[in-house]
């Protein structure tokens, strides 16, 4: 079976596509290109719905998974047979918003990673906040205050973020690529999708993302957590 075009990877701002049905299980159908964002690295799957014979039929995506080269997409109806042409369109309001979401948690990690030198230990989106935890041992009051400040001044910078693709042997050669503690990036792929906040964060990721820091709007420090004795968890939540 060929392999899925992930548009949400050539543009995070497209929102809707035409493609074709290139096989069905159950309720599930594989497209041969998708915008639909399947979930990972902590950011939800997209939602929204497909259409067919000229937006007669429309079903609910209510599901996603990606298993090998393939995103499936679970529908709320019968799927259309193979060969079928039909119109994916996600929910752009909460794509966008996990856009700014994840970019977001890429400001707070890169500015822990520059100001303390600590890695990332986990890290989970929502719909309404995010968290990411860290291998640090001191929070307290006033670094809490510290790290907000700074998020936010790197959100009024307004940095340009670049995604690009490295083959795997040059991405691994740029220092702190990998800021989780375990590296996540299964050996046979080939090739390293990077984003980049210019001046500020550079890391793997399969995400998407704003284009610019400003979008992301205020971000707010609204809780932490001791998860251990080197594990400390921020959640976040965007006010504008």
């Amino acid at each position: 079976m060929m392999k899925t075009k992930l548009l949400y990877h050539e543009n995070s701002f497209t929102f809707e596509c035409s493609a074709k049905v290139v096989a069905v299980e159950g309720d599930e159908v594989a497209l041969d290109a998708t915008v639909f964002y399947p979930g990972g690295g902590g950011q939800m799957a997209d939602h929204g719905t497909i259409s067919w014979d000229n937006y007669q039929i429309q079903a609910n995506v209510i599901a996603m998974n990606k298993r090998d080269d393939i995103v499936w997409h679970t529908l709320s109806c019968t799927p259309p047979p193979i060969g079928t042409e039909v119109v994916g369109t996600i929910d752009w309001d909460f794509r966008y918003k996990m856009m700014r979401t994840h970019t977001a948690l890429h400001i707070l990690c890169g500015t822990i990673w520059s100001e303390f030198g600590v890695q990332v230990t986990g890290g989970q989106m929502y719909p309404d906040r995010a968290r990411m935890d860290f291998a640090m041992e001191n929070l307290n009051k006033e670094r809490i205050a510290y790290i907000e400040q700074k998020i936010n001044e790197a959100v009024q910078a307004d940095y340009p973020i670049k995604v690009y693709k490295l083959p795997r042997e040059k991405a691994f050669e740029i220092p702190d690529l990998i800021r989780t503690k375990i590296n996540l990036l299964p050996p046979e792929i080939e090739e390293i999708r990077i984003v980049e906040i210019v001046g500020l964060d550079l890391q793997a990721d399969g995400g998407t993302h704003v284009n610019h820091t400003k979008e992301v709007g205020r971000i707010r420090i609204t809780k932490t957590e001791n998860k251990g004795k080197i594990n400390k968890r921020l959640e976040i939540m965007l006010t504008e």
